[in-house]
């Protein structure tokens, strides 16, 4: 079973923050998402809206919701994230390792 990673709520401070990381500090999004332990694809598409004029805040239903995340969450996150990789890693070992064992079974019956 596929792990559930929570979803990430991000201020429009830490936003800007991470393009700017992007646009100023002449990081590529790739090693800027790799620094603050994100989707590239969340990063990516925060610097197109950025460059559009466009980077709103978070919205959680009617409300605006501002969380600050540490440091620590963030590790969390970044570990959770890895454990649920390495569980699907491990699943696909587990399959890969079941198949070859009966193919080489198979000549031998």
């Amino acid at each position: 079973m596929k792990e559930q990673l929570p979803k990430q709520v991000y201020t429009h401070e830490y936003r800007a923050q991470a393009v700017l990381l992007v646009t100023r500090a002449g990081l590529s999004s790739a090693a800027a998402a790799r620094r603050l332990s994100m989707s590239l694809k969340t990063l990516a598409n925060w610097v197109k809206r950025a460059k559009g004029g466009q980077l709103p805040a978070v919205r959680a239903g009617a409300r605006v919701v501002q969380r600050v995340i540490t440091e620590e969450q963030a590790e969390v996150s970044r570990l959770r994230r890895e454990v649920a990789e390495l569980r699907m890693e491990r699943a696909s070992l587990k399959k890969a390792t079941a198949y070859f064992a009966t193919e080489s079974l198979r000549g031998t019956r």
